[in-house]
């Protein structure tokens, strides 16, 4: 419950409250929100200070629409063309800033960050003709102790209704292009979660593993951009220092690509046990797309692709060896079980009146072409008939990939079994609501995806 009192002329001493089930504080660097649960920032403010403008400008700098990274003795400059051919973003180093400073580094004014910039890339120049944006911010990696308003001592014994998410529980460079995308994983990861939980599909102790998945990978996000800037800059002196920082930029290029997040076994990620018929697919990580045929329309489509950010879980069968059939096969076999056993997931979380698909979206992969796939011969789950009208969705069927020419078109020369690993056998890749790989499983115990889902969603039939 929050209250309000009105300051203006047309409202002064009026009080508004408003009560909400739940608050998401995603307000900034000096959040009310964290302050408001008495979360406490961690960790040292790094006193390296920089300017950041977006120019225009003429230059005899060779590599003026090159992304670049410049040092010399009077600093470093981090330099990204943008959009349009003209346009450039520089981050120009202003130095280490005492201690005492109290911030006065922040007012120091664009002409000085232009001849800190000349004289970095001197004997080039840059013209400046124009400056569209600019700003000068001192770097500070803090993490907050939690991210909602449960007291360390206490986690476990209640359920927490207040969180924050982006800058307000982690606070870094934006050197490595991760605030929004990491802030944005933060918001992905809470909302589902949430939503399943007013939905009254799950219990409230779900929002318990928000602040469990969610700092540890901020933690790893300071970790990395701490040593990333200070590769910049020119200062780091850790493990690893005589590494170029071109051969760093590209070995740790799966974290800047928001691929180096993996989530522990726990609730919301299975054991590893069956992983090797899975090898592409690691448990916890992002869900890796590959290309497959949609049956329906022949279409060559990336498969993740298909995964809308909908709240939906999504259950990708990968066929054996056998064709598509209505019986007598392990996907046959599965299928009858996910389709007609009390312990099904769909069959006890799914609400009722709900279209058959509404909370679990299964599909099915087969290794054969598209061709050759007679969707009279798919089980009833993958084609699952929704809407008043009891309309048959069709876009749930695929075939591999095929290799070489394909109706004029130059075909990759790997499928998706190659591409990730996958069991010629079979196997059964879960893939939560934000796109993170969940379980791997065999086709012939589908009573283990039962138990799974047991243990996070609430009976509903």
């Amino acid at each position: 419950k929050v209250s309000l009192v009105g300051t203006g002329p047309d409202n002064e001493g009026v009080t508004r409250t408003v009560a909400a089930k739940y608050v998401h504080g995603a307000d900034g660097a000096h959040s009310a929100v964290r302050k408001a649960i008495g979360a406490r920032h961690l960790g040292d403010v790094q006193y390296q200070a920089w300017g950041v403008m977006d120019v225009l400008a003429n230059s005899d700098f060779p590599d003026i629409r090159l992304k670049s990274i410049i040092q010399s003795k009077h600093g470093s400059i981090l330099h990204i063309p943008r959009e349009g051919g003209y346009l450039f973003r520089t981050y120009v180093d202003l130095g280490i800033v005492d201690e005492n400073d109290n911030h006065a580094v922040r007012k120091t004014p664009l002409e000085e960050i232009i001849r800190r910039m000349n004289e970095i890339v001197a004997p080039y120049s840059i013209d400046v003709k124009d400056v569209a944006w600019w700003s000068v911010y001192e770097v500070g990696h803090r993490v907050t102790d939690r991210f909602d308003e449960i007291p360390t001592e206490e986690v476990g014994t209640r359920d927490p209704h207040v969180f924050i998410s982006g800058d307000a529980c982690h606070t870094h460079s934006a050197k490595a292009g991760q605030g929004m995308n990491v802030s944005m994983q933060d918001a992905f990861n809470l909302g589902w979660k949430v939503a399943h939980v007013l939905k009254g599909l799950a219990p409230a102790s779900l929002l318990q593993s928000y602040t469990q998945e969610r700092q540890v990978i901020a933690q790893n996000l300071i970790d990395f951009d701490s040593e990333w800037s200070a590769r910049v800059a020119g200062t780091y002196k850790g493990p690893g220092a005589d590494i170029p920082i071109e051969d760093f930029y590209l070995e740790t290029g799966e974290f800047s690509n928001g691929f180096r997040t993996e989530y522990p076994e726990g609730l919301l990620v299975g054991s590893n046990a069956y992983q090797d018929l899975a090898k592409g697919y690691t448990l916890g990580k992002r869900f890796k797309s590959a290309k497959v045929v949609r049956r329906s329309d022949s279409n060559p489509i990336h498969l993740g692709h298909t995964h809308e950010a909908d709240g939906r879980w999504r259950i990708y069968v990968f066929a054996d060896k056998e064709r598509a059939a209505l019986s007598g096969t392990k996907v046959a076999d599965w299928a009858k079980w996910m389709d007609e056993s009390v312990d099904s997931p769909i069959n006890r979380f799914t609400p009722k009146g709900s279209d058959r698909d509404a909370l679990f979206d299964v599909k099915v992969i087969y290794q054969q072409d598209h061709r050759d796939i007679c969707p009279g011969d798919v089980p009833a789950i993958f084609k699952p008939e929704n809407g008043p009208f009891g309309l048959q969705n069709l876009e749930k069927i695929f075939g591999k990939l095929p290799k070489g020419l394909w109706h004029g078109f130059d075909m990759p020369d790997t499928d998706i079994w190659e591409e990730r690993e996958l069991s010629e056998d079979g196997v059964v890749v879960v893939v939560r609501p934000d796109m993170y790989v969940a379980h791997v499983l065999p086709l012939d115990k589908p009573e283990e995806i039962g138990e799974f889902f047991s243990k996070i969603y609430i009976e509903q039939n």
